[in-house]
């Protein structure tokens, strides 16, 4: 009985978002995803702003002359940042940017704003903190570490969990790196795993003030709920702010929520100003002919082809926007559509299952063999979590067969020698599409964790442009390329083999990682 009431979120249908009907008068009519902006703010670029990056090289390369480049923010948000040489690497990029900064004429421009999560950040004798302590001495003016303390864990909860398993009860999970107006968004943490052979997946938007500024409101939002990092290694709150797990739970709580949906709330009404001042307005000389005229003289930016769409989840603060995307994305996916999905740790949600094996469209989902599996091969109980996967992954594909679903919905897995699998995300393909017109991109797994504990971001891009199209594409298939397709026989190998213990434990311990 206790188990049902544990799966009652879960089952609960997904709340139905009303769509808009297309608006004849603009380009955005053209694509039908319009709906998601009744909850978000829409932001029209040009594709040619957009660039998908492939490797974790590619990454770390950018990052580091991003940082080098910034004149007025730095903003990074992340689980944490490592404490090796390339890492550090990263920091002396920052502190060199910073003395430039410093140096130049008049008051220093330049801000950084780095948020991590407190449990994750703070683990170990040399850890996050104390590779950005430095930073906070050197420039206080200019550098904030604000360090997010899940409200959940607290009381004899927080006093009696270990470190490490302290993070199974909610962390910060945001990855968005952002440098002026640049933005990255991705699934990947600043540690040196994420910058040499942990694959994931990276899109950089370029000049994109409106995504820039939304994002730097959103990280000082959480910034302002979270922990200070003070330059002898203390934390304290803000003034006048409740504390996370001192405080009153309900009442911090709800201060988040408010903070949050202002960033979300006040962005929207921004973009849908714009929207009507650009395509609506009845003043001569500003209406969309107009615009395009002006456009042809080269006085105006491109019309839109590609559109941003920022979906935020924060369930311990009553925030669900991703999770109702999502779900309505897979609900709507018509019969012949393909959805190319990935994760690294496979632990969909009984919603999400539900909608994959009860809707129309093709699935092609991604995960990671045990061999790449961030876990794999790590001390204690901790090792045995690539097995819970396995155990997970063959009682979906048991039903998949079961329900004589084999050829509408794939399983398939990652493998590559000397590398671990951390992409997340999906692809969307039309019915009779070669490519993609739609991706979800950001720091979601699809689970329990990403729906119900932690604080998520992600973006769904939707284009028309064919080449950007072709770019996702190119970046599913090389994906998918390290793969192979999960049947019967994929689990009578000999390291497919999942002990007892871990089958009774993993059904009372999938909802923590």
């Amino acid at each position: 009985r206790s188990s049902w009431l544990l799966l009652a979120p879960l089952l609960t249908p997904p709340v139905p978002v009303i769509t808009a009907p297309p608006c004849s008068l603009c380009p955005e009519g053209a694509h039908r995803f319009q709906w998601i902006r009744n909850l978000v703010p829409e932001f029209g670029i040009s594709s040619s702003h957009v660039k998908v990056l492939s490797s974790p090289a590619e990454f770390y390369e950018l990052l580091k002359v991003q940082i080098k480049a910034a004149k007025r923010r730095v903003v990074m948000a992340s689980l944490y940042l490592g404490t090796g040489l390339l890492e550090q690497e990263l920091v002396y990029c920052l502190e060199e940017t910073l003395e430039k900064s410093l140096q130049a004429k008049g008051s220093p421009d330049l801000r950084v704003s780095i948020l991590l999560d407190y449990t994750r950040g703070s683990r170990g004798r040399k850890n996050s903190r104390t590779m950005l302590i430095p930073l906070l001495q050197r420039f206080p003016e200019q550098v904030r570490v604000s360090l997010f303390h899940t409200p959940n864990l607290r009381g004899l909860l927080r006093l009696l969990i270990p470190e490490r398993f302290n993070e199974t009860i909610g962390l910060q999970h945001i990855k968005v790196y952002l440098f002026d107006d640049n933005v990255i968004l991705s699934g990947a943490n600043l540690s040196d795993l994420y910058f040499t052979n942990r694959q994931d997946r990276y899109v950089l938007l370029r000049d994109s003030p409106e995504i820039a500024d939304f994002f730097t409101e959103l990280v000082d939002a959480i910034g302002d709920v979270s922990l200070q990092l003070q330059q002898d290694d203390t934390v304290q709150m803000k003034e006048g702010m409740v504390h996370p797990y001192q405080g009153d739970k309900v009442a911090y709580c709800e201060i988040a929520n408010r903070r949050v949906m202002e960033v979300i709330n006040s962005a929207r009404t921004r973009q849908e100003l714009l929207h009507e001042k650009t395509f609506h307005s009845s003043q001569p000389g500003s209406s969309l002919s107009s615009q395009q005229g002006s456009q042809a003289s080269g006085n105006l930016k491109p019309e839109p082809d590609t559109w941003i769409y920022p979906l935020i989840q924060m369930k311990p603060f009553g925030i669900q926007i991703d999770e109702m995307v999502t779900e309505t994305l897979l609900t709507e996916a018509e019969r012949d559509a393909r959805i190319y999905l990935t994760t690294g740790y496979f632990n969909l949600t009984q919603a999400y299952m539900d909608l994959i094996l009860g809707t129309r469209a093709e699935y092609r989902i991604l995960l990671a063999s045990p061999e790449v599996n961030g876990f794999f091969g790590a001390k204690g109980v901790a090792g045995a979590i690539p097995a819970a996967y396995v155990y997970i992954e063959r009682q979906f594909y048991s039903e998949v067969c079961y329900l004589q679903q084999q050829e509408r919905v794939q399983l398939q897995e990652y493998s590559r020698a000397g590398w671990t699998f951390h992409a997340k995300g999906l692809w969307l393909y039309l019915a009779g599409s070669d490519l993609p017109c739609l991706t979800l991109i950001g720091s979601p797994n699809f689970g329990y964790r990403s729906v119900h504990r932690d604080l998520e971001a992600q973006v769904a891009i939707v284009t028309e442009n064919k080449a950007l199209q072709q770019q996702l594409h190119q970046e599913q298939e090389q994906l998918y390329l390290c793969s192979g397709v999960v049947s019967t026989s994929t689990f009578e190998q000999p390291n497919r083999y999942v002990k007892l213990w871990v089958k009774l434990v993993t059904p009372l311990i999938k909802n923590f990682f």
